[in-house]
């Protein structure tokens, strides 16, 4: 599944944690059991052009395949302690739950999708046979074979791009840049709607050269109408040394990214209502206004289409935008022991 490749002896557990080797099989520790499920604005995913303003139930499990000395949520990511997966749910119950709060979709997050593969593929399974739909926020890091596995049942993805070098992917995230980058082809190329997160840090991914060569990149690799989030870093995990992203530094870094050729380029993680709206790419009307994560004005039609002068703006849109707003609500779900056993029977 994963490009670390990680050789164990048995009993013994991967970079992860959560795969183990038992009984000469990789297993996955983790299955039917969650870190949490919270209801999100789809905004905060982020995804800006997947069903605007409604509402998705997000979750996660523990560990990740990736050492990044900056992530933001290790505590989820690097857990080693599986007081750290409180909540226990079967596929059809996240089904049923997101349902039952009004969801529009069920998204994999807080840690990576990848390393719950055989979870989340199930889960997406239930959602669609529920007339929901699937968000998967990861780092892309996975081979070729189970990529198709999991991503094939995946309706939009974010998919953090760290960085654009070789030395930063293996000095600063322990693993490498190639996969990622086969992971965004593959996405477009088979029809997942994809936008694309970069975490700016000082000092480490933020000169003007290599946001030149990512956003040429994406524009070249993936298509023009691909969005390009550009977040602020704060200082967390094991890089407290480096000093939060000024805002000036993102604002530069979607000056480079829109004069590359990208159409829809977005600041986060700092409050900044030009940087978080949507313009229409014929005209320039702003299309979409958003402040946060709560929409201020929406000026498309049903099907995309700008409201000034008809031209098309890129993502999936379905109808009215949703009213959910900036809030996040968090949802107590727990299925007994034998209910998620039973989903994960062969």
């Amino acid at each position: 599944m994963c490009p670390r490749g990680c050789s164990l002896r048995e009993g013994q557990r991967g970079l992860c944690f959560v795969r183990a080797r038992e009984h000469d099989e990789i297993v996955l520790t983790t299955y039917g059991r969650s870190s949490g499920f919270c209801v999100d604005p789809i905004e905060k995913k982020p995804l800006n052009h997947f069903l605007p303003g409604s509402s998705v139930l997000s979750f996660g499990t523990a560990g990740c395949n990736l050492a990044c000395r900056f992530c933001q949520n290790w505590d989820i990511s690097k857990s080693r302690s599986t007081d750290t997966l409180a909540d226990a749910a079967g596929p059809e119950g996240i089904a049923r739950a997101a349902i039952a709060q009004g969801c529009a979709s069920v998204a994999f997050t807080y840690n990576d999708p990848v390393v719950f593969l055989e979870y989340a593929a199930d889960t997406a399974d239930a959602c669609h046979a529920a007339g929901l739909r699937t968000v998967a926020v990861s780092a892309g890091y996975v081979h070729e074979g189970p990529r198709a596995e999991l991503f094939s049942r995946i309706d939009a993805a974010n998919i953090d791009l760290k960085g654009f070098t070789e030395d930063f992917y293996r000095h600063v995230c322990g693993g490498h840049l190639q996969p990622v980058l086969d992971t965004l082809e593959w996405l477009v190329a088979n029809g997942v709607w994809v936008e694309v997160t970069t975490l700016v840090i000082p000092g480490h991914n933020d000169s003007d050269a290599e946001l030149t060569r990512l956003s040429a990149w994406v524009a070249d690799h993936l298509g023009p109408d691909v969005p390009l989030h550009f977040s602020a870093f704060h200082p967390d995990f094991r890089m407290l040394d480096v000093p939060p992203t000024p805002p000036e530094t993102l604002r530069r870094a979607r000056r480079v990214a829109i004069a590359n050729g990208l159409r829809y380029v977005y600041t986060g993680n700092v409050h900044d209502t030009v940087g978080g709206t949507t313009h229409c790419p014929e005209c320039g009307a702003p299309t979409v206004v958003r402040d946060w994560y709560r929409i201020d004005a929406y000026r498309l039609t049903g099907d995309g289409r700008c409201t000034e002068c008809g031209a098309p703006v890129a993502g999936v849109f379905d109808g009215p935008p949703g009213e959910w707003g900036r809030r996040r609500r968090p949802v107590r779900l727990s299925s007994s022991p034998a209910d998620v056993a039973a989903a994960h029977a062969p």
